[in-house]
């Protein structure tokens, strides 16, 4: 008894963490939720944005941004592909100032540098941990 009362703060912690969902899970976002970046760029490459799935932030919808303009607004097992101009994009996701619930009143601004070569498709994921909210990580396709 004594061992679940002592895990049972590590399992509600574990429990607020997002994991990467199989590929035959995840979603497109629909296009009425798709705002920019859908045109091809010639010269330009692609951005694959995924958001985990997870309780964080499970009700809301996260605004995907290409050089700091809203691109899309995404869900948990969602993706999103974006057509961008090569060189270096600023990626980034912040509060969903459409939503007019409290899921738009909070505070969240992170980005990362993506390198876009002509062609080719980066790979972007959203992540939310129990103790450092929501991060982007690059990763390989």
């Amino acid at each position: 008894m004594r061992l679940i009362h002592a895990l049972w703060p590590v399992l509600l912690l574990a429990g607020c963490s997002s994991f990467k969902a199989d590929p035959e899970a995840i979603t497109q976002v629909p296009a009425d939720r798709v705002l920019a970046y859908q045109a091809p760029v010639a010269g330009g490459g692609q951005v694959v944005v995924n958001r985990d799935l997870g309780m964080l932030g499970g009700g809301c919808y996260v605004a995907v941004l290409v050089d700091r303009q809203v691109a899309a607004r995404i869900g948990i097992g969602e993706e999103v592909t974006l057509q961008v101009p090569a060189g270096k994009r600023v990626v980034g996701i912040g509060v969903d100032e459409a939503d007019d619930t409290l899921c738009g009143k909070g505070r969240l601004r992170k980005e990362i540098a993506v390198p876009i070569v002509s062609g080719q498709t980066q790979h972007v994921r959203i992540v939310s941990q129990s103790q450092g909210g929501f991060n982007l990580r690059l990763e390989a396709p």
